[in-house]
């Protein structure tokens, strides 16, 4: 166990702000907002690293420097001992979060948010606007 923690710490780090495209490259974004997508969290990153089958590390109590209220951060082994990669189509830091980036936006648990969250702001509004007629 020791020997697996010692070696985590030379693993790629990867934080949820550096794939945002809510955030600015001042605050932290990585690559282009067209390609990022919007608030990821560490599980959904982890989730998606092991769709790529590489492993992965989340590490809660960390912070991002330069927004220390955003916690946690994923770390990512991108290499084997041996040098080869872990995933052929992902050799780099960049290609991960691409990757990651693209993947995010169709995770199971985002695109089941997203479904009663519309349904409820549409009928929302509708009912209760209804419930005030009535009472007068």
């Amino acid at each position: 166990m020791d020997g697996e923690i010692s070696s985590i710490k030379k693993w790629i780090v990867l934080y949820p702000i550096y794939i945002n495209s809510k955030k600015t490259i001042a605050e932290g974004r990585r690559i282009s907002t067209s390609k990022a997508c919007e608030n990821p969290t560490c599980a959904e990153i982890g989730d998606c690293c092991t769709h790529l089958k590489i492993p992965y590390a989340i590490e809660i109590d960390k912070a991002y420097p330069r927004d220390f209220m955003q916690r946690g951060r994923v770390r990512v082994l991108l290499k084997k001992d041996d040098g080869t990669l872990f995933n052929p189509a992902i050799s780099s830091r960049k290609q991960l979060m691409l990757s990651v980036a693209e993947l995010v936006p169709r995770h199971p648990g985002r695109t089941k948010k997203q479904e009663p969250a519309a349904s409820t702001s549409g009928a929302g509004p509708a009912k209760s606007g209804k419930g005030g007629k009535k009472k007068r």
